[in-house]
């Protein structure tokens, strides 16, 4: 099929490559030169495992074009909209003017019968509006959500765990569309819902809201097991043998991140609040002041092991991407309690395999330095705030020779406690005696 993707950020570039992989024929679409410069070229603007295979393998084979040229888009049956929607300045609610211009200059080049495409996470009803504009310029509107997992997207895409089809009642032709278009996942017998605009929009928020509040709930009842002794890991996996809670998600640390889970929630309960029942949503408040917590608990972790000042202590900070397999810093947990600790007179130096670039851009004030080596060499303190693997595989020993103390704040809880207290390190973790 001939497809066009509108934003060429973190979502359209991976889903454009993954439909060219798949064999369509794709045109990726942004204003922002340099970016469309870089994907031309088979080279990812960002961090993301497999897609500069992918990038390469689609521009080489002529299935994968890009074009700052909204015009570029003629020819294509079949346009998906994955621009970005951040929250607004200074309100919790998300910013749609990105998704709002991309439509108004995708309707002036679409044809009778084209289908329209939303990736995007938008707060609900705003497929129901966007819809009038479609079908007056002849095409139809349906949305599609993604579910993707930074480190994961590539496979996320190609092998989805789930598709979820927003049209409206009796839409068959659309759903044939995109049943062509996911025509691989639909031959593997994957999961796909069919339902109205609203429920579509409401799938992402939804599901992101429910991770980020079993995330919290483990991070709070590590709070309880500092306070009474128990082993919050010990806990997350007793509880997690219940089929209806998992194990998955349940891992106490210094909290969520990137930029999804936080804005999304916040963008929820504000949509929740305009349509008046935002009541319904108020735990969410909790979730989200219960994972900013976490940060300020690793903080005061580094201060107690400093004795009460950290002026003139030197700090270690292993990671700074809000997760592993990413350049992400956007509401990154690791990146903020970083800046918090040389606020507090703390010498830190910072290190991350992919994100120390995107950190700079951000905080350039900060000391950072491209090995772990060269940043625990002379510390005092180690902070594992990412958990890469590298750092998940850290030989306690070999680190010892190198750092000047012997402490390390495990801000992830994914060390072996015992392994580093037996190699004389003073552990310190998140509900973990």
């Amino acid at each position: 099929m001939k497809i066009s993707v509108i934003g060429c950020g973190y979502l359209g570039a991976v889903h454009a490559a993954c439909m060219a992989e798949l064999g369509h024929d794709v045109v990726g679409i942004d204003v922002d030169a340099a970016k469309i410069a870089s994907l031309s070229a088979g080279a990812a603007p960002f961090f993301e495992p497999g897609l500069p295979e992918l990038l390469s393998s689609g521009v080489a084979s002529g299935r994968l074009r890009f074009s700052t040229n909204i015009e570029e888009t003629k020819g294509a049956t079949v346009h998906f909209v994955a621009v970005g929607t951040p929250q607004k300045p200074g309100s919790d609610a998300a910013d749609l003017r990105f998704v709002d211009a991309s439509f108004e200059a995708l309707l002036t080049q679409v044809g009778p019968g084209d289908l329209v495409v939303g990736k995007s996470t938008v707060p609900v009803g705003t497929a129901a509006r966007l819809s009038e504009s479609v079908e007056a310029a002849g095409a139809t509107l349906a949305w599609n959500p993604e579910f993707l997992r930074e480190g994961f997207a590539v496979k996320d895409t190609l092998a989805p765990d789930r598709l979820v089809y927003g049209v409206k009642a009796g839409d068959a032709a659309s759903v044939a569309t995109l049943d062509d278009v996911y025509a691989t996942a639909i031959a593997a017998e994957t999961p796909r819902l069919v339902t109205d605009y609203a429920t579509a929009e409401l799938v992402k928020v939804a599901a992101n809201a429910f991770l980020a509040t079993k995330i919290s709930f483990i991070n709070a009842m590590s709070v309880v097991a500092d306070a009474t002794g128990a082993n919050i890991t010990e806990l997350a996996d007793a509880i997690g043998h219940d089929a209806r809670i998992g194990r998955r998600f349940l891992n106490a640390g210094v909290g969520f991140g990137g930029g999804c889970l936080p804005k999304d929630i916040r963008g929820f309960m504000a949509r929740a609040d305009e349509l008046g029942v935002g009541d319904s949503l108020d735990f969410l408040k909790n979730v989200d002041a219960i994972n900013l917590a976490q940060r300020e608990r690793v903080v005061q972790l580094a201060l107690a092991a400093a004795g009460g000042d950290l002026a003139g202590t030197r700090v270690a900070i292993l990671g700074l991407a809000f997760k592993p397999d990413s350049d992400d810093v956007r509401d990154s947990p690791a990146l903020d309690v970083a800046v918090r600790l040389k606020s507090l007179g703390a010498t830190v130096l910072a290190t991350d395999p992919e994100a120390i670039e995107t950190s700079r851009r951000v905080q350039p004030d900060l000391d950072y330095v491209a090995t772990l080596e060269e940043a625990a060499k002379g510390a005092d303190i180690v902070l594992l705030l990412t958990e890469w693997k590298q750092y998940r595989e850290l030989d306690p020993a070999a680190l010892a020779e190198i750092t000047a103390g012997r402490t390390i704040i495990d801000g992830r809880n994914v060390l072996d406690s015992a392994r580093w207290r037996e190699a004389g390190w003073e552990y310190r973790g998140l509900g973990r005696p």
